[in-house]
């Protein structure tokens, strides 16, 4: 009976298109010092949270600095569909050729834009501007839209590095900044070519992805659920909303117990609850919660953090990643739901505390990325309150 009255609260307030979350703002009164405190009920224990300061952001800094004109290694994901098409990562991606692979390269820019923004006073900020505008010229986007375009590129980065895309477009959108708007102009028409083909695409999926890797589909409708909330894209809200309930809405009883696998760096489990609760009001969230993974409600809930055995491995030390992106989510109930989930914000700082020393100083399998993954997490504990 609670599954059919869920279904139905959902199918109403789909139909009137839902009531849009309200955003609750965050006094910003130190921008040198961002940290995790805050909105937990009174009485509850916190565990020790990082603090992303200005120290902290002029080392992370390095990380995507030094690997967005890092050319090889390279990891292509490139299908051929005749010789011509072979051809150097720059010549193949003016814009997005280094870090590893082309998500990484994308994810290394936000990282570069929302450091500058948090960090106005960074020490490499001149580095940092130089950088994003040789790599975001408007010519170089063309060049990454004429790869999209050829034949067996239809389903390139679909739809993890299309959601990373859609994540630097809105870091951009919300810049306020002049080189942030022209930036973000000359990034406009590959984001609408992306935005299409998530129009597009999602139809068609019947199924859901459901791992702990790339291809994940919670993921990547949730960090385009936030491009088009952001830029109140109605169109792609719409599309987003209604796939994430045909998907989700039924699910029962997630054997988060199974998790991790020994690849992930992304929570199945987690990753669903991330999306449902933004597409759920609150009351059809909670009842969702209540069916799907009950004992994230218990105050005693744990979930111990990922160990990883070798970070100069590039597959093991996905489970780094894995501890950034289940504190992201963590934080994000703990925000948007503090009376329900406020606990789960202790479990966030556990996770963090954990991978966070190893960031800075790792190889190049782990350094190419996971500083992308923890500054989204601390950046999740800042931002983003609903209620």
């Amino acid at each position: 009976m609670k599954r059919f009255f869920l279904v139905l609260i959902c199918l109403v307030i789909f139909s009137c298109k839902g009531d849009k979350a309200k955003e609750t703002e965050i006094n910003e009164t130190d921008n040198d010092s961002l940290d995790v405190e805050g909105l937990l009920p009174e009485g509850l224990a916190v565990s020790e949270p990082v603090i992303l300061d200005l120290e902290e952001a002029n080392k992370l800094v390095e990380l995507p600095l030094s690997c967005i004109n890092t050319e090889y290694p390279n990891k292509l994901g490139q299908t051929l569909e005749n010789k011509e098409a072979l051809g150097e990562p720059h010549e193949l991606h003016p814009a997005f050729y280094g870090c590893f692979d082309w998500h990484s390269s994308v994810h290394a820019h936000w990282s570069l834009v929302s450091l500058l923004k948090q960090f106005p006073k960074i020490e490499r900020k001149e580095a940092i501007r130089e950088a994003l505008q040789n790599s975001l010229s408007a010519q170089n986007i063309q060049g990454e839209i004429k790869y999209f375009e050829r034949k067996e590129s239809g389903s390139f980065e679909r739809t993890y590095g299309w959601a990373w895309l859609l994540k630097l477009q809105e870091e951009l959108n919300t810049w306020e900044d002049p080189m942030g708007q022209e930036l973000s102009g000359n990034l406009q028409p590959l984001t609408d070519l992306i935005v299409q083909k998530y129009i597009q695409f999602l139809p068609k999926l019947n199924y859901p992805i459901r791992v702990g890797e790339h291809t994940n589909t919670a993921f990547g409708l949730t960090m385009a659920y936030d491009y088009a909330e952001t830029t109140k894209n109605e169109k792609l809200l719409e599309t987003l909303k209604k796939r994430a309930q045909d998907f989700y809405l039924k699910d029962d009883d997630c054997p988060v117990t199974w998790e991790p696998g020994g690849y992930d760096f992304l929570s199945p489990c987690l990753s669903e609850i991330d999306i449902m609760r933004r597409v759920l009001p609150k009351n059809a969230f909670s009842l969702w919660v209540d069916d799907f993974m009950p004992q994230l409600k218990n105050k005693d809930f744990e979930m111990e953090v990922a160990e990883v055995s070798d970070r100069t491995d590039g597959k093991l030390v996905h489970l780094d990643g894995l501890n950034f992106s289940r504190a992201w989510i963590f934080y994000g109930l703990a925000k948007q739901y503090p009376d329900n989930f406020g606990h789960l914000k202790s479990l966030a700082n556990e996770h963090i505390a954990y991978s966070f020393p190893n960031v800075v100083g790792d190889s190049y399998e782990g350094g190419h990325w996971l500083g992308t993954f923890a500054i989204y997490a601390l950046q999740e504990a800042q931002i983003n309150v609903k209620k």
